[in-house]
């Protein structure tokens, strides 16, 4: 699906995401770094919290009993009928089970900006002074060493001369999470026992899940466009990343996409190229089928400490310090997209202010067009250079009216007002469409009624240049020549008016 994408060019698109949308979108990265590695800065586990953990306990229970009942129901136990077959599991559950599950609760409860939030006045009052050292020399080290020399990259450095430290002096630091070594099995299963009904039931979700994936790598391109002052190529980001799933796929691998985070930390330690990106790759192979007992014993404060400088760096400081000189939309956008984005989802949050930032867009243009189409009665209304010798002993019998650009719904709340300004002693109504480009369904409606109003009151309307576009949409709905005969139909004002004066009669 992902390749399809970029084959149809859906990438392209990208480049139509406002700037306040990005800008929110970059700061809240920064926020949500700068927010979630304040537990590991400071040696704070919340799985590791007896007491936290503690209070997940009824909780767990509850989940594993819903599981267990799942489970039955997806076995095809009945549990009204055989409820001894589910209460002999629940007394298998165990203590270390219900622990396990309390952990995986509490972390789930402190993870995010958020669940940080709940949890920091806890993990300010259990500080590990050790960890908190080891992330405050990595910082400083990042910064420090650029005055150095900038041609080895300082995150590297303070990687190096950290974790040194830490493993050379033996401390008692709490090192990452154990990486899995080498490689699983691919699976040509998927192939050889391919069946069309196993997958139609997630038809939907592989296609939202494409759809989230190119918008996340795509805004990631993006972010990485503002810091090296680049230009990606969005529908090959796409391609590539479609192929990239579709191989770990075959690996049991679960489907990526670019990450903000890493592509940040890529750049900031001087990746400029596509060749960092594929080195980063290479390196991580090798991490992984060769080195993952040492890459393990790196100290998880130090990575902490270095996605700190990371979050810092990554936030859009040029749109922040715009802000009171923005205008009010732009910065409401801009607000709401970093809000949302720190608080609930990244992917999400783009997409509210992407609908946001388009009704404001289209309010915008359709408050320019409806004012220079304004709807105003003929002795108002400014002449055009060749009405200037208009019949004067008609001017009472005939209304001229004037649109000045597009109508689409963003305008014919106004245009409808035609209906009621026009005098009641006009007979004919010329309206001057020369400068009507587009018309949309909305427009094309508005138009319709009240064209039929007026053919209603029996007046009659002379169309005057009409362009391609408004006239094959008027003819679709049969506007043309239903309420207005080809007759009623002139290339230009001169030849209306010859029209005009054969037809309309003096009354007033």
């Amino acid at each position: 699906m992902q390749v399809g994408l970029g084959l149809i060019g859906l990438g392209k698109y990208i480049k139509y995401i406002p700037y306040p949308v990005v800008s929110g979108f970059m700061t809240a990265i920064g926020v949500i770094i700068l927010v979630t590695q304040i537990l590991p800065v400071v040696g704070y586990y919340p799985k590791e919290d007896v007491a936290f953990v503690e209070d997940f306990k009824p909780y767990a229970e509850e989940v594993i009993l819903d599981n267990i009942l799942k489970e039955e129901a997806g076995e095809g136990i009945l549990v009204l009928e055989d409820f001894n077959q589910t209460i002999r599991r629940a007394k298998n559950i165990t203590e270390e089970q219900i622990l396990k599950e309390s952990q995986t609760l509490a972390s789930n409860e402190a993870s995010g900006v958020l669940g940080t939030l709940k949890v920091l006045p806890r993990a300010l009052n259990n500080i590990n002074w050790l960890e908190l050292l080891l992330a405050l020399g990595t910082i400083a080290i990042i910064y420090g060493f650029k005055y150095v020399t900038k041609k080895i990259p300082s995150t590297l450095v303070a990687l190096v001369v950290m974790s040194g430290i830490a493993i050379g002096f033996g401390l008692n630091y709490r090192s990452i999470e154990e990486i899995p070594s080498g490689l699983p099995i691919p699976n040509f299963g998927i192939f050889q026992d391919f069946n069309l009904s196993s997958i139609t039931p997630y038809i939907f979700t592989a296609l939202t899940l494409a759809l989230l994936g190119a918008i996340d790598s795509l805004l990631t391109s993006v972010v990485a466009d503002n810091m090296t002052k680049t230009k990606h190529k969005p529908n090959k980001e796409l391609i590539g990343q479609g192929i990239g799933n579709s191989i770990g796929a075959l690996f049991g691998g679960i489907p990526g996409a670019g990450a903000t985070i890493r592509t940040v930390v890529n750049i900031n330690a001087g990746g400029k190229t596509r060749l960092s990106g594929m080195t980063a790759g290479v390196m991580l192979l090798l991490i992984l089928l060769a080195f993952s007992s040492v890459a393990s014993q790196i100290p998880a404060a130090v990575l902490a400490g270095i996605l700190i400088t990371v979050g810092i760096g990554v936030m859009d400081y040029k749109g922040l310090k715009a802000i009171p000189y923005m205008p009010r939309p732009e910065v409401f956008i801009m607000i709401v997209v970093l809000v949302l984005s720190s608080v609930w989802n990244l992917v999400y949050a783009v997409g509210i202010g992407l609908i946001i930032a388009s009704l404001m867009f289209m309010k915008k243009i359709g408050d320019l067009t409806a004012k220079n189409s304004d709807v105003i009665p003929l002795n108002k209304e400014k002449a055009w250079s060749d009405e200037i010798n208009f019949p004067k002993n008609l001017k009472e019998e005939v209304f001229i009216k004037h649109i000045n650009g597009p109508l689409f719904f963003g305008s014919t709340s106004d245009f409808q007002q035609l209906m009621k300004q026009i005098p009641e002693t006009a007979t004919t109504i010329i309206i001057r469409m020369g400068k009507m480009t587009y018309i949309d369904q909305s427009g094309l409606y508005a138009l319709e009624d009240a064209l039929a109003e007026l053919c209603g009151q029996d007046k009659k309307i002379v169309l005057v240049d009409v362009l391609e576009q408004p006239k094959y949409m008027m003819e679709r709905i049969d506007i043309i020549p239903d309420l207005i005969t080809k007759d009623q139909i002139f290339k230009n004002f001169e030849e209306s008016l010859i029209w005009i004066k054969e037809n309309v009669k003096d009354i007033y």
